[in-house]
């Protein structure tokens, strides 16, 4: 199966956030948005309030790396996935309400020392698991290669479930992370920082097809 690659964007301004999306838009399927609010992790980004008339033409998917993800996701409206961090999570049927009333679906991400096990009692409930290989809260983090044995045994453990990888993720990555069973690879700076997003994208997915 071929890697899908998905543009992962973390600015603070709505500005940013825009001239991002329109440098990916048309060349990927889906964009990842990264929402922090300096409480769950110690950086802060755009939130729900910029979310408004973003462009159309590509999906969204927002990783909520936030305190009581509920009542950031009632706020935002639409048929995007919402991944919230088990880490975060107190009360999962009001996180499973608010994300049916915002007419969206439902992801479930894990950090780099948190036991896969814990994510046992919520994964009927969602579509895809996001791995993260760095620690929340910034870009530009050396991957973490130790992630790859937990990518296998969440592949194993559940075939038919999405895995996505964050953090990290570029030429030099995207290979491991696809070969240890991800098909969602997310990929910020490897991407954005370089002059052309579009061979930028196409460089990683060539890279990753080489497992």
């Amino acid at each position: 199966m071929e890697a899908e690659i998905i543009p992962a964007i973390l600015v603070k301004r709505r500005e940013d956030l825009l001239e991002r999306i329109n440098r990916v838009k048309g060349k990927v399927t889906s964009v990842h948005i990264d929402v922090m609010d300096n409480e769950f992790v110690p950086n802060k980004t755009v939130g729900p309030d910029d979310f408004a008339g973003l462009p159309g033409g590509v999906e969204y998917e927002f990783h909520w790396m936030v305190k009581n993800p509920e009542k950031w996701i009632e706020k935002v409206k639409g048929r995007h996935l919402h991944v919230v961090h088990i880490e975060a999570v107190e009360n999962w049927q009001a996180i499973k309400e608010a994300c049916k009333k915002a007419g969206g679906k439902l992801g479930i991400a894990i950090s780099p020392a948190t036991p896969i096990d814990r994510l046992e009692p919520v994964i009927k409930d969602v579509s895809r698991i996001l791995v993260m290989s760095v620690v929340p809260g910034f870009d530009g983090q050396k991957y973490i290669i130790q992630v790859e044995g937990r990518i296998r045994e969440l592949r194993r453990k559940y075939p038919k479930l999405e895995i996505e990888v964050d953090g990290g993720i570029g030429p030099a990555t995207a290979a491991r992370a696809h070969s240890a069973g991800a098909d969602k690879l997310a990929a910020a700076s490897a991407i954005f920082a370089q002059p052309d997003a579009g061979k930028a994208i196409e460089d990683i997915k060539n890279s990753a097809k080489k497992k």
